[in-house]
This record gives C-alpha cells, sequence and structure tokens, in this order.
C-alpha cells in the first residue's frame, strides 16, 4: 500500500467492544489493519472487482509485524 488517507467515522458501541476484544486477543492486527481489511472485502464483494482493491486486500491479510 502506498499512499494513506485518514477517515473519521461513528460505529455503534458494541461493534467498537467486539473490535477491541479482537484486538486484545490479536495483538498483531491493530485497528488501522482491521478496518481496511474489512473494507477492501467489503468492496471486493459489492464493487466492480477492483483489482486495486483484491490488492490492498491481500497485502493487509497477509501483513506481518
Amino acid at each position: 500500500m502506498n499512499a494513506t488517507v485518514s477517515i473519521f467515522t461513528e460505529i455503534p458501541e458494541t461493534l467498537d467492544e467486539s473490535l477491541k476484544n479482537y484486538l486484545e486477543k490479536h495483538p498483531d492486527w491493530d485497528q488501522n489493519r482491521v478496518l481496511t481489511a474489512a473494507l477492501s472485502l467489503f468492496l471486493l464483494q459489492n464493487g466492480d472487482s477492483d483489482r486495486r482493491a483484491a490488492r490492498v486486500y491481500l497485502e493487509t491479510l497477509f501483513q506481518h509485524s
């Protein structure tokens, strides 16, 4: 992934709690990595099969700290 941009969004509190629980159990993931993986997967499943979204998704999944 080359350039990045910041976004600000509100999510339901229950989703935030679930994310925090997940991150506590998976220290190699962080909030940005989870959201990037989720958004790129959503775009793959619901968009026009953009190869760039696929590349971001795979890079995010296989990124190792």
